[in-house]
């Protein structure tokens, strides 16, 4: 993604897939024979930790429509060969039904990895949605940091997509971020003063060996290590391209907002990194329907309080990108009818493991039109 300094304008998306046998339902170590067949007029594919995986990265959006468009030409091209191969292309956090440990990808730094971690990434398909939002400079990306964290949370909680693992509800909306919880400096990030203040905690935890490298962060933002932008990590891999496109559109919105604030003269909040922990465990426990807490003045709330607060956050930023009317269509839609851990949930009680594996297919429906006919159908 070749960013300009366009701050908070410019967007790209990054979707992380599972290849799923198409007979079985299992994770299917597939992805250098998908990898070397797919073709894209648009952004990038890559492989990721594990074989089983595909990632795609848009290239550099600057409105909704670009990007829904994106978004679903990588995903028509993806389900394509993965069907010539006999697969199916999953979106969902983690696995639904799971047999054996995964193969590890190939390569020194993938090597690096997981002799490094060991057993915890003997398992780890994690699959997360990660939205880039240009900041061109570094202390003010950083700075934005700040600012948005306090919203991770319901980002996660919007897109929750992780319920059913092993063929069994959890009872956990979000399982990808229990795996995740593991690793070292997961989370919200500490409060940083400048770029140089984030680079030196980043580099104490490499000379820890808790990291391999600088592009190896775990918190659930961070400036990027290689593009002029912040990265919005707290999503779980979601079914359909418009809800893809909601986190694009909240994500930008925040950064947005946070410019405003700095431009203002106003710092983000230091949260207490207790309070901030457990309003990252509420949203992946909880999602949408149960409680949750305000990581700033650390009192409970509920998920869908949390994001009529998002709303009302960064509604100015949203109607200033002529974002607003699809924004919250779409969440309103999320809120009525439910997330993909509820789908899940729904399709495990209708008709068993085989449901849930049909559920998650990763959906290819323009996000504009989804969004209108869902918006009339759960009205009615």
């Amino acid at each position: 993604m070749a960013f300009q300094a366009d701050d908070g304008v410019t967007v790209g998306i990054e979707e992380e897939f599972l290849l799923l046998d198409e007979a079985t339902g299992l994770p299917a170590p597939r992805s250098a024979e998908v990898l070397g067949r797919a073709r894209l007029t648009r952004g990038a594919l890559h492989a990721e930790l594990m074989q089983t995986q595909v990632e795609v990265a848009s290239g550099v959006c600057r409105t909704l429509s670009e990007v829904g468009s994106q978004v679903c030409e990588a995903r028509t091209a993806l389900t394509a060969t993965a069907a010539e191969l006999g697969m199916r292309l999953a979106a969902c956090g983690v696995p639904v039904i799971e047999g054996g440990a995964a193969a590890g990808s190939v390569g020194p730094r993938f090597a690096e990895i997981f002799e490094r971690f060991g057993p915890v990434f003997s398992d780890y398909q994690v699959s997360g949605c990660h939205v880039h939002v240009g900041v061109g400079d570094r202390d003010t990306a950083v700075a934005v940091l700040n600012h948005v964290s306090p919203w991770l949370p319901t980002l996660l909680a919007l897109s929750a997509n992780s319920a059913v693992r092993y063929g069994r509800d959890h009872r956990q909306a979000s399982l990808r971020v229990l795996d995740q919880a593991r690793l070292p400096g997961f989370g919200l990030p500490p409060w940083f003063a400048s770029a140089a203040d984030h680079d030196r905690q980043v580099d104490r935890l490499v000379d820890l060996g808790v990291l391999v490298d600088d592009r190896m962060t775990f918190w659930l933002v961070r400036p990027s290590a290689h593009l002029p932008t912040v990265e919005l990590r707290a999503a779980d891999t979601v079914v359909e391209p418009w809800e893809a496109v909601l986190q694009v559109a909240l994500s930008r919105a925040l950064v947005r907002t946070a410019l405003t604030e700095l431009a203002a003269g106003r710092e983000g909040p230091r949260l207490d990194p207790q309070v901030a922990a457990a309003s990252v465990w509420a949203a992946a426990r909880h999602g949408l329907t149960g409680p949750a807490i305000d990581p700033v003045r650390a009192t409970p709330s509920t998920g869908r309080r949390r994001v009529g607060d998002l709303l009302d956050r960064v509604g100015p930023a949203l109607e200033e990108m002529g974002d607003l009317a699809f924004t919250t269509a779409a969440v309103d839609v999320l809120v009525r009818a439910g997330s993909g851990a509820d789908r899940q949930r729904a399709a495990l009680r209708a008709g068993g493991v085989d449901r849930v594996v049909d559920c998650v297919v990763a959906g290819l429906e323009d996000p504009i039109a989804a969004v209108t006919r869902l918006g009339a159908a759960v009205s009615t």
